[in-house]
C-alpha cells in the first residue's frame, strides 16, 4: 500500500475504509463489524469515521471491530491509522476535546491518528484550530485537520498556521469542483485531500463509458473509478464497503496502474472544471 505524506509530518495510507451509513442499526451491527474485521485481514490499515455516523453508532462499531482485531492479534495498534470527525457544534475551544474524549471512549482508543472539524460552523476556526493543537499537545490525537472547507476556508486557516494536515471533502471522476482551485492549492503546501465518496456513492459502477474502459483493464468501472481517484498526486481515497467482495475490489483497484491514453479517456468522459463551483458534500 503507497502512503502519503501528511502536511507538517507523518503519514496515511493512500485507501482506507470509509464507515458512513454504519452504526444506524443494531440489525446490521454484526455484519458491519465483521465488513471492518474483513477489511483489516485484507490490508486495510485506514478507517474514517465520525461522531455524525449513526451518532457515534459507527465509532461503537469501528470500537468493536478494531479491539476483536488487536485481542487477535490480526494487527497491532501502531500500524492502524484512525480518523473521526468532530461535529460543528462541537468546534468551539471547550467542545473540541469533550467530542474527543467521547469519541475516543466510543473507538476503545486513548489516541486517534487524525482529528478532523467536520464542516465549517458557527465556531472561529481560530478557536477550533486551538483546541485541536491542544489535543495534540496532549497526545490524544496524532493530526488535526478539516473536511468540506473549500478554498476561501483554507486560506482563512492558513493564516492562523501551518500545522493543518489534511483536508476531506467529495471527489470523483465525475465529481470534480475541487480540482479548480482547492486541489491545487493543496498540493502546493503538501497538504493531502482525502476523497470521499469516490466511486459516487457507487452510481460510477454504472457508467457505461467507464465499463468500456474498464474491460481494457480487466477491471470494473467501479475499480477504475476508484483507482483514477488513487491516480491523483496528494489525494488518498476512503470508499465505504461492507460486503467482502467489494472491500476485495476496492482493495485491488489501489494496485491498477492507468497511462496517459487511459487518463485522457476519462478526462473525455468527466472533464476538469473549467469554472470555480461550490464544493459538493453530502
Amino acid at each position: 500500500m503507497r502512503y502519503l505524506e501528511l502536511a507538517g509530518g507523518g503519514r496515511m495510507p493512500v485507501l482506507g475504509l470509509g464507515t458512513w451509513k454504519m452504526g444506524e442499526s443494531a440489525s446490521r451491527r454484526a455484519a458491519e463489524v465483521s465488513a471492518i474485521r474483513s477489511a483489516i485481514d485484507i490490508g486495510y490499515r485506514l478507517i474514517d469515521t465520525a461522531e455524525m455516523y449513526g451518532e457515534g453508532g459507527a465509532e461503537e462499531v469501528v470500537g468493536q471491530a478494531l479491539a476483536e482485531a488487536l485481542r487477535a492479534g490480526d494487527v497491532k495498534r501502531e500500524d492502524l491509522f484512525i480518523v473521526s470527525k468532530a461535529y460543528p457544534h462541537n468546534a468551539s475551544r471547550s467542545g473540541v476535546p469533550k467530542a474527543c474524549a467521547r469519541s475516543l471512549a466510543r473507538l476503545g482508543l486513548d489516541r486517534l491518528d487524525l482529528y478532523l472539524l467536520h464542516w465549517r460552523g458557527e465556531h472561529p476556526l481560530a478557536d477550533t484550530r486551538d483546541a485541536m493543537r491542544a489535543l495534540v499537545a496532549e497526545g490524544r490525537i496524532g493530526r488535526w485537520g478539516v473536511s468540506n472547507l473549500d478554498t476561501d476556508d483554507m486560506e482563512e486557516l492558513a493564516a492562523l498556521g501551518d500545522d493543518c494536515a489534511a483536508n476531506q471533502v467529495y471527489y470523483s471522476a465525475a465529481e470534480r469542483g475541487p480540482e479548480f482551485s482547492l486541489l491545487p492549492w493543496q498540493r502546493a503546501r503538501g497538504m493531502p485531500m482525502m476523497a470521499y465518496s469516490p466511486i459516487d456513492q457507487g452510481a460510477l459502477a454504472a457508467d457505461a463509458g467507464l465499463q468500456k474502459i474498464a474491460q481494457q483493464l480487466g477491471a470494473t468501472a467501479a475499480q477504475l473509478a476508484l483507482a483514477w481517484v488513487l491516480a491523483q498526486p496528494g489525494v488518498a481515497a476512503i470508499p465505504k464497503a461492507v460486503r467482502e467482495s467489494h472491500l476485495r475490489d476496492n482493495f485491488a483497484a489501489a494496485g491498477l496502474a492507468l497511462g496517459p491514453e487511459l487518463l485522457a479517456e476519462i478526462d473525455r468522459l468527466h472533464p476538469a472544471p473549467r469554472r470555480k463551483r461550490p464544493l459538493a458534500m453530502i
